[in-house]
């Protein structure tokens, strides 16, 4: 894909893997609206972003469980940028425990935002990107998509579908010009999931390393398609 002029959402961009992300692609001079909940933590990151002064960045509250708020999210890329050519579904959560122990909201929280949430985005983004003679669509997944543990149903469910949902998209749409990929990281070293950031995990994946496979998948040829990758550490603890 050229990237000159190319405008791109980041769904859950303001820290983590979203903002590594974000942050990669305005480096390549692409002109970036990351999304989040909270106002505070997008503005921050907007003023971070635009100080690479490479690519622009702006930044919209939204909730992907929200359709409302999805399509004020892409009405704004339209308003700001003139269209929307990328989309990396990033937002998710990941809410752990036993199954029968699990109140049904977090169940539901789950799968709203790591399956409906990616809906909503790609079903706004695909006439967009169809009217523009194409686009990329690339999915944050998890290794967790393929490799079910105890504890994490209501998650392992999202990314099985995830990793499913991809696939069928990829084979909607990929006459229109739209490519679609995802990406299964394994341990990132994030705030996901209640955890922190912390030097003793520095075994694990970063954002960038993330951020680095998204920015070869936007510069792999037109007739090339990697649909799924997998990245993992490549020295975890011995077991």
């Amino acid at each position: 894909m050229d990237l000159n002029n190319k405008v791109a959402i980041v769904t859950g961009g303001s820290k983590g893997i979203g903002r590594g992300i974000a942050e990669a692609l305005v480096r390549e001079g692409i002109n970036v609206v990351i999304s989040a909940r909270k106002r505070n933590e997008i503005d921050e990151a907007v003023q971070e972003l635009n100080a690479l002064r490479a690519g622009s960045a702006t930044g919209i509250v939204a909730d992907v469980c929200n359709y409302a708020q999805v399509q004020a999210l892409f009405e704004g890329a339209v308003t700001v940028f003139g269209g929307v050519d990328i989309l990396i579904n990033n937002a998710g959560i990941g809410i752990f425990g036993l199954v029968e122990e699990m109140p049904i909201e977090d169940f539901h929280a789950v799968l709203e935002t790591n399956i409906f949430g990616v809906f909503h985005c790609c079903r706004l983004a695909i006439p967009l990107m169809r009217s523009r003679g194409g686009g990329y669509i690339i999915n944050i997944s998890s290794l967790a998509g393929v490799n079910a543990h105890p504890k994490m149903a209501a998650y392992n469910a999202s990314k099985f579908g995830l990793n499913g949902f991809s696939e069928a998209l990829m084979q909607e749409v990929r006459h229109d010009g739209i490519k679609v990929s995802y990406i299964m990281p394994g341990s990132v070293n994030t705030e996901f999931g209640g955890d922190a950031p912390d030097e003793s995990k520095a075994w694990q994946l970063t954002p960038a390393d993330v951020a680095k496979v998204v920015i070869d998948l936007l510069h792999h040829d037109e007739r090339s398609l990697p649909s799924r990758v997998e990245i993992r550490p490549s020295r975890p603890p011995k077991k």
